[in-house]
């Protein structure tokens, strides 16, 4: 019996021991590192400086939509194989292309040097192959790669959270918004936030329109800025008289199909300007399809910063938005 119990001990011990083990090799993965929208291209001089380089540039560097002059979507870091060792590898965002004689393929591996991680692979063995290929799944390592960007950025949000209660008491949702932001207008409908940055600020507006306000795909365009401009003229007025915000007329808004809340939205990107007053920045604005509440909640950022690079200021405004959820609606008594 002594025997029996003795075996027993040893074996949990064993499978206990083999369960920390498990737990410790993902505990003790060291964390990732580098900047938001930064990505680590590995591949061979040769390739980085032909046809295939051009192509990833044109890629994983074309211009961010909405932001009138060339900033990037990402910023390219060129490796050769050779050098990728060490603290490089655990980069957050990893862009590994080579040409070998196999079949063409596109992967990505999570977490493989450092948590969190995307290492996305693409091997051909010729040039044009490789070109096809990363053509073809562009889009998608992208979007992977944005995600944990987004992810890392709103988990750095819960540092320091706003405690107020505006958003939720007037609109029934709530999201993650920093405490470096304020509330510099709440009206009817209508609420407003910023922030300081040197030499501007980044806002963001949050109101609601009847679920009818759009009717049909076809002038669903030219309804967005219709709607955006009596907004802004009614609610965020520039610095003179007679001058407030609307849409950029030059510069035709973008839009994508997106999901905010759980719920199906529009993303809208394009140029604010100032009627009247010579001043302008890009906005991000999502139209969510709340058919609980009869209604399309509107949420946006825009960015103020001459001369500045927007990208991220842009980036930050759209992992807030994308932090939204929809509060249970009180039962009625």
């Amino acid at each position: 019996m002594r025997k029996i119990l003795i075996l027993v001990f040893v074996t949990c011990l064993a499978v206990t021991s083999c369960k920390d083990g498990a737990s410790t090799k993902q505990d003790f993965t060291p964390a990732s590192i580098g900047q938001v929208n930064s990505l680590t291209v590995v591949m061979s001089n040769e390739l980085w400086e032909g046809k295939v380089g051009d192509n990833v540039r044109d890629q994983f560097a074309k211009s961010v939509v909405g932001i009138a002059w060339n900033e990037p979507i990402f910023t390219l870091r060129h490796l050769p194989e050779t050098v990728f060792t060490g603290a490089v590898r655990k980069s957050r965002s990893i862009l590994v292309v080579q040409k070998k004689d196999t079949t063409s393929s596109s992967y990505i591996n999570k977490n493989t040097y450092s948590r969190p991680q995307n290492v996305a692979v693409i091997v051909a063995p010729t040039e044009n192959e490789l070109i096809e290929t990363i053509n073809k799944n562009a889009d998608h390592i992208i979007s992977e790669f944005n995600k944990t960007d987004l992810q890392i950025t709103q988990g750095n949000f819960k540092r320091s959270l706003l405690q107020d209660t505006s958003i939720e008491d007037m609109f029934g949702v709530t999201m993650d918004i920093p405490s470096v932001y304020s509330i510099g207008k709440v009206e009817d409908n209508f609420i407003w936030l910023d922030r300081d940055i040197k030499n501007g600020t980044m806002n963001l507006i949050v109101y609601a329109l009847p679920w009818d306000s759009f009717s049909n795909n076809a002038t669903f365009i030219s309804e967005i800025v219709s709607k955006r401009d009596s907004i802004g003229k009614k609610y965020i007025p520039g610095p003179n008289e007679g001058t407030y915000m609307d849409t950029e007329k030059a510069f035709a808004p973008s839009v994508f199909p997106a999901e905010i809340g759980g719920k199906k939205a529009a993303e809208i990107r394009g140029r604010w300007e100032i009627y009247n007053y010579s001043m302008a920045g890009p906005y991000v604005s999502y139209i969510i399809n709340d058919k609980e509440n009869n209604r399309k909640l509107v949420v946006e950022g825009f960015t103020f910063a001459p001369a500045a690079v927007k990208r991220d200021f842009m980036f930050e405004l759209e992992a807030i938005i994308k932090t939204l959820k929809f509060l249970p609606k009180k039962a009625s008594n």
